[in-house]
């Protein structure tokens, strides 16, 4: 049964790998010294920058916003200038981000609203730095996407209607500086935020008091928050450490009590070091990526190895949000 399913989102690990490596050919080689260059700032007025599904029919769901992860590599301009994000109005880098935004839309959409937008995100290299400030700072543009998509998207939203903010590595990164921004009128409509495969900081938790760590299956307005590795050593601060919180996607436990996935996985949190502990789960299906992720942790497969736990999760948080 596991095989079945990890096989099922390797193209998606291996679509980003592709990318990468595709990005960083001989023919799109970035040259060294070049002027660096900024594509486009996105408008999110324009439709075709969103990916779109609306299949809440009957009225009792909620809006998703999911903000996607890392799918290019720096690149070069015809003029030689390099890149260091995402360009929205390149057909190939959204037909990336698509790869990654289908397969999530598939089931954290299931009888709700999904919302996407395509934003510059940072590329691969920022992240393989390792350096907190480099990160940062090439954040910045991404960051200035997600808020004005945000913008967009509350301007057009029923202003009743409820909402769940989720996304992956770089996208999880946007939906803690999402939360961080939020005033309180706007949070009591948040059933709950996802940060898959990310950290939320101490720091992060003083900046509001937006982030409340979620403790059970169906508490709302709360952060779940969790990475996973084969063992504590192979934790990776630059997407995993200093970490507040952490909550156990399978049964839904902030302690150490164990949970079986996939009758053969073994799911465990280290309430010390705030991760998932896996056993029995190799994570062969997704090939390390530069050598630092996919390396002893198991980064990419975040929103795919608990797929069901999270959209069974989804669903009973937005219940719960109704039922209140």
């Amino acid at each position: 049964m596991e095989k079945a399913k990890t096989l099922s989102h390797f193209a998606i690990c291996l679509g980003l790998l592709i990318a990468i490596a595709t990005s960083c050919s001989e023919n799109n080689a970035p040259v060294e010294n070049a002027k660096t260059y900024i594509p486009a700032k996105p408008d999110y007025t324009d439709q075709s920058l969103w990916f779109t599904r609306e299949n809440d029919a009957t009225g009792n769901g909620a809006d998703i916003l999911y903000f996607v992860s890392t799918w290019e590599a720096d690149w070069t301009t015809d003029a030689g200038e390099i890149c260091h994000y995402a360009d929205v109005y390149n057909p190939q880098h959204r037909a990336d981000m698509d790869k990654e935004i289908s397969r999530i839309a598939e089931y954290m959409g299931n009888g709700n609203n999904f919302y996407s937008p395509y934003y510059r995100h940072t590329t691969i290299e920022a992240w393989v730095t390792q350096n907190e400030d480099t990160v940062r700072s090439r954040f910045m543009i991404p960051n200035e996407d997600i808020q004005n998509a945000f913008g967009e998207y509350l301007r057009r939203r029923d202003s009743q209607r409820p909402f769940v903010l989720a996304g992956f590595s770089q996208g999880a990164k946007a939906v803690v500086e999402l939360l961080k921004a939020m005033p309180d009128s706007l949070h009591q409509y948040l059933v709950a935020a996802y940060v898959l495969g990310y950290k939320v900081t101490p720091e992060d938790t003083l900046a509001t008091t937006n982030i409340r760590a979620a403790q059970d299956s169906t508490d709302i307005g709360v952060t779940i928050c969790y990475n996973s590795v084969s063992d504590i050593q192979y934790i990776k601060p630059v997407v995993a450490e200093p970490c507040a919180m952490c909550i156990n996607p399978v049964n839904w436990r902030t302690d150490a009590t164990p949970a079986q996935l996939h009758d053969t996985i073994t799911v465990t949190l280290s309430p010390e070091h705030h991760v998932l502990v896996l056993k029995g789960y190799s994570g062969d299906e997704y090939p390390p990526i530069r050598d630092l992720l996919n390396v002893g942790d198991f980064h990419g497969c975040e929103p795919w190895l608990y797929q069901e736990c999270l959209q069974r999760n989804i669903n009973a948080r937005i219940r719960a949000y109704h039922n209140q």
